[in-house]
């Protein structure tokens, strides 16, 4: 290896925004591990290159992260970018959406980067250097209709993100949130990485129809080039300091800023009140 190229390792490298992730990083001459449930598939989406390793890994599995991790040193000797980017959609509204599917979309969303984080920390410690990156959403910062669960789950891990920063940092170990808008992924392909309510509620029915649809029409339709994030996530990741937050995509840029500004508003309309909070120290 040449002091330039870096170790990645993709998880959900199967398809979607996976897939132009690694291409990505082995066009630019790195060594990537992909994984995903299926190393055959991942295989089969990205290519076959001689910096290329696949291998199994089921994100909601420890287990499988701790031998993705192992695997990945055996391999190339080191893991200098993590990229958590396995993730799936249970839509709907809250009250459709059962226990079971809440569950199930923390499980994958949420706790799922966190097993595969946990896996490959120890490996970059011991090197005192690395980079975790980990793929939230828009839904990560602003709450959406329809995206009760999606969104609670990425705002879970935007708080994990912004936290993990301090206590790896001093071992000189990066973070970066990354937000992206709508891309043309499976995003919104049902049974795909997308999951519809299990629960039906009168009130919620009709609107719960026309959402579908109107999301159903809106998949290979969306904005955003995968091929291009995946290039500007290398770009990224071989800056001295890379960012802690990354938003992507013009869609999100303007959402975010519009989230920006209400949170200044709503601090500055009771800032009064709010500043009352204190003990009266007379």
């Amino acid at each position: 290896m040449t002091e330039q190229q870096q170790v990645w390792m993709v998880t959900g490298a199967g398809r979607g925004m996976g897939v132009q992730i690694a291409q990505a990083a082995l066009s630019a001459g790195h060594a990537v591990v992909a994984t995903g449930r299926d190393p055959q598939r991942v295989q089969d989406a990205i290519g076959t290159h001689r910096n290329l390793l696949t291998v199994a890994l089921d994100v909601t599995d420890p287990a499988t992260a701790e031998a993705a991790a192992a695997a990945a040193v055996d391999r190339f000797g080191r893991i200098d970018v993590l990229v958590n980017n396995a993730g799936n959609f249970y839509a709907g509204y809250f009250e459709e959406i059962s226990p079971e599917q809440f569950r199930a979309q923390m499980e994958t969303n949420f706790f799922g980067p966190l097993n595969v984080t946990r896996a490959v920390l120890p490996v970059m410690r011991r090197q005192r250097s690395g980079h975790v990156v980990t793929i939230t959403s828009a839904a990560g910062i602003i709450g959406q209709e329809f995206c009760a669960a999606y969104a609670a789950s990425k705002f879970a891990l935007e708080g994990w993100m912004e936290s993990l920063r301090y206590d790896v940092e001093p071992y000189g170990i990066s973070t970066t949130i990354v937000e992206p808008g709508f891309f043309r992924t499976e995003l919104l392909v049902e049974g795909a990485s997308s999951i519809c309510p299990e629960l039906s509620i009168d009130d919620y029915a009709e609107r719960t129809t026309q959402t579908i649809a109107a999301w159903k029409g809106m998949n290979g339709q969306q904005g955003g080039d995968p091929a291009k994030l995946g290039a500007a996530l290398v770009t990224l990741a071989a800056l001295e300091t890379p960012p802690l937050r990354f938003v992507a995509g013009a869609d999100v840029l303007a959402g975010v800023e519009q989230k920006a500004h209400l949170l200044l508003e709503q601090v500055d309309a009771h800032r009064e009140l709010s500043s009352a909070m204190s003990l009266d120290e007379s």
